[in-house]
C-alpha cells in the first residue's frame, strides 16, 4: 500500500503478493471501526515475483472516495490484512510530505548555520571558509575512484563553508546542489513555505561562493570521497565519523587524515576557461530561480547577473566528458543540453520578472537547446542526470508567453514530455507493481517520484488526464506499494528504512537512550542483487544496524535495509528534491 496515502479523486490500488494465484477472491476495505465501505475482487494475477510468491494481484478500491483511515483485509483461500491507510484530500496528504522532505535538508546542512534538529546536529566544517584549491584530481582502478597521483595545490584560500553535505558522506557536489536548488526553487514559486524558503537561501549561498564571478572559476566540489594508500591519505568515504569532529582534528601536512580537516577544493575548469555545459546551465538556473523568488530588487539583479554570468561561460563545442564529480564514475551523467534548456528558461523567466529585455535572447535560446537535446541521443527523464522535463514545462510558458522566431513548437516540447511518460508506462505494463522504473538498476526512488513529477506537469500543460493513473502509481510504488511494503522515505509511513548508510544519523545517540532518526530522507531503494555482492564489514566506529527483507527479493532485485547497504538504503539530497517536487506538484 501507499503508507502516506491517496487522495480523494485519484486512481487508488494496493497489492498482494500471494503464494497461489487467488484472481476473484473477495477483499474489503473497513474504516477504523471496522465496518466495510467497499467490496471488491482480487483482480488478475500480474506475475509470480519469486519462489515463495507465485502471484502479484491488484486489489483496486478507486471508488472509496470519503476522508478517513482504512484497512484491506482479504478472505478466502489466502488471507491477509494490509497495513492502514489514508484517503484524504492531496493537500492534507502532501503537504506534510514537502515538511518532510525539507526537514533532510535541514539534516544536510554543513557549515556555521547547521539546525540542530533530530540528529542535535552542530557546526562542521568550519575550515571550509579557507580551503586550499587542488587541481582536478586524477584516478584510475576498476571503479575510477582510486586517486593515481597526489593532490597538487594549486590556489586558495577560497570560502566554501555552508550549503548541503550530499548523501551519506560529507562531500559537497555544485552539480547536485544545482539539481536539488532547481526544483526546491520550483516548488517554492509554486506554492512554498518559510522552512522551504530557508533551505533555498541556505543551498544559494553556498552555490553563491562556488562560482567567482571576477576570476570566471567555478568551483565543482568540497572534500574527497576516495583516500590513496599509496600516497598517504584518507578519504572521505574512509572515516566512520561525525562531522562535528573534523574540525577537532590536530593534522599537518603529509598526516592521513589531513584531507578529513582541510578539505581540498576542486574547480569544475582553469580560471576563465569555458565551463561544462551541465553545470553552467543548472547552475545558472539555480542563480536565476534566486531571482526570481528574492524580494529585494537590488539582490535579485545580483543574481541575474551571477545567473547570466555562469550561464555565458558554458563550454558548447567539442564538450568532452562532463564535470559533475571527482571521480566522473560517481556521477556518469552524460546529457547536457537539457541544462543549458533549464538554466536559459529560469534566465527568461527572471528577466521577465524583472523587466531585463535579454528575455528575448535567453528564451530564444532556451528554444534552440530545447531542439538540441530533442536531437541528441542522450535522452532520459527526470532524475539527477536529466532535467528536460523541468525545462520543457518552463519553456511551453515561454512559448506560450512570445518567443521571436523560436526553434521549437510547443507540441514538440510537450511531445517529449510524453515520450518519457510513454517509457514509463511501457515499462510499468510488464511489472507486477507497475512501476516504470528498473528495479535491478540505481536510483529506483528518485525516478519514481521523477515519473510522478513528470505526470504531473504533463497534465498541468495540456489537460490530459491519460497519464495521472500512471503517475499515481509511480508514487505509490516509492511510498510502500513494492514487493518489499516499505516507504523508501524514513520516517514515513508504518514501514520505513531503519538503517540508512549515513554517517550522522547512525551516531547520533539520543541521551535518553531512544533512537533518532533522519527524517524525510529518500534512499535510492531497490537494486540489482549483483549490487550487494561485496559490502564488506560493518564501518569502523559505526554503530552495527541491520534488517532484511529477503523472503521479498524477486526478478533479479534486493531491497537490504543495512547500514553498509549503499547501494539500497544510502539517501541524497538529489533523491529527496525530486520527491519534494512530485509532493509539491501533487497538492
Amino acid at each position: 500500500m501507499d503508507q502516506v496515502g491517496y487522495a480523494t479523486g485519484e486512481t487508488k490500488a494496493g497489492y498482494l503478493l500471494a503464494p497461489v494465484a487467488v484472481q476473484n477472491q473477495r477483499f474489503t476495505v473497513v474504516d477504523q471501526s471496522g465496518r466495510t465501505v467497499y467490496t471488491g475482487k482480487v483482480g488478475a494475477n500480474l506475475g509470480g515475483w519469486n519462489d515463495g510468491y507465485q502471484a502479484v494481484h491488484q486489489l483496486d478500491f478507486s471508488s472509496v472516495s470519503k476522508p478517513g483511515t482504512y484497512r484491506i483485509k482479504v478472505s478466502g483461500a489466502v488471507t491477509a490484512t494490509s497495513p492502514s491507510f489514508r484517503v484524504d484530500t492531496g493537500d492534507k496528504l502532501f503537504t506534510p510530505m514537502v515538511h518532510a522532505t525539507t526537514e533532510f535538508f535541514q539534516a544536510q546542512r554543513d557549515g556555521r548555520s547547521t539546525i540542530p534538529g533530530r540528529l542535535g546536529r552542530g557546526p562542521s566544517h568550519l575550515t571550509d571558509a579557507k580551503a586550499t584549491v587542488y587541481a582536478q584530481p586524477k584516478f584510475k582502478g576498476d571503479g575510477g575512484d582510486v586517486p593515481s597521483e597526489p593532490l597538487k595545490a594549486t590556489g586558495g584560500p577560497v570560502d566554501v563553508e555552508g550549503g548541503w553535505v550530499d548523501a551519506g558522506d560529507f562531500v559537497k557536489f555544485t552539480s547536485n546542489t544545482a539539481y536539488s536548488l532547481a526544483e526546491l526553487g520550483y516548488v517554492q514559486r509554486i506554492g512554498g513555505n518559510p522552512a522551504l524558503l530557508a533551505e533555498f537561501k541556505h543551498g544559494l549561498d553556498w552555490l553563491d561562493k562556488t562560482w567567482d564571478a571576477r576570476t570566471k572559476t567555478l568551483y565543482a566540489q568540497v572534500g574527497i570521497g576516495t583516500g590513496s594508500e599509496e600516497f598517504g591519505f584518507v578519504g572521505d568515504h574512509d572515516v566512520w565519523r561525525l562531522a562535528e569532529a573534523d574540525d577537532k582534528l590536530t593534522v599537518k601536512p603529509g598526516d592521513e587524515e589531513f584531507f578529513i580537516k582541510y578539505r581540498p577544493v576542486f574547480p569544475a575548469a582553469e580560471p576563465g576557461a569555458p565551463l561544462s555545459p551541465n553545470l553552467a546551465g543548472r547552475v545558472a538556473a539555480a542563480f536565476a530561480l534566486g531571482a526570481q523568488l528574492e524580494p529585494n530588487p537590488g539582490k535579485a539583479r545580483r543574481y541575474l547577473a551571477e545567473a547570466a554570468s555562469v550561464f555565458a561561460a558554458a563550454k558548447t563545442t567539442d564538450v568532452g566528458e562532463l564535470v559533475t564529480a571527482f571521480p566522473h564514475a560517481y556521477y556518469p551523467e552524460d546529457s547536457w543540453a537539457d541544462d543549458m534548456e533549464l538554466g536559459a528558461t529560469q534566465l527568461a523567466l527572471a528577466a521577465a520578472r524583472l523587466g531585463d529585455l535579454r528575455y528575448f535572447t535567453w528564451a530564444k535560446q532556451a528554444t534552440h537547446w530545447a531542439k538540441e537535446y530533442l536531437a541528441s541521443d542522450s535522452k532520459d527523464m527526470l532524475n539527477l542526470y536529466d532535467t528536460s522535463a523541468l525545462a520543457h514545462s518552463e519553456l511551453v510558458k515561454l512559448l506560450r508567453r512570445g518567443v521571436i522566431a523560436p526553434e521549437v513548437s510547443q507540441q514538440q516540447v510537450i511531445g517529449d514530455l510524453k515520450r518519457q511518460l510513454d517509457i514509463g508506462t511501457t515499462r510499468a505494463a510488464a511489472s507486477q507493481f507497475r512501476t516504470g522504473v528498473d528495479v535491478t538498476n540505481f536510483d529506483a526512488a528518485s525516478r519514481s517520484f521523477g515519473f510522478a513529477a513528470t505526470a504531473r506537469l504533463y497534465r498541468q500543460l495540456t489537460g490530459d488526464k491519460s497519464y495521472d493513473a500512471f503517475g499515481v502509481r509511480q508514487r505509490n510504488f516509492a511510498l510502500g506499494s513494492n514487493a518489499w511494503g516499505i516507504s523508501l522515505i524514513v520516517g514515513v509511513g508504518s514501514t520505513f528504512p531503519y538503517c540508512p548508510h549515513h554517517q550522522a544519523a547512525n551516531l547520533a545517540g539520543d541521551p535518553n537512550g531512544g533512537r533518532r532518526i533522519l527524517y524525510g530522507a529518500v534512499i535510492n531503494g531497490p537494486n540489482g542483487a549483483d549490487n550487494f555482492e561485496d559490502l564488506g564489514e560493518m564501518p569502523e566506529g559505526a554503530i552495527p544496524c541491520s534488517r532484511s527483507f529477503a523472503a521479498f527479493d524477486g526478478q533479479g532485485s534486493r531491497f537490504f535495509d543495512d547500514l553498509r547497504s549503499w547501494p539500497s538504503s544510502e539517501p541524497a539530497i538529489d533523491f529527496t528534491s525530486t520527491a519534494l517536487l512530485a509532493f509539491g506538484l501533487s497538492r
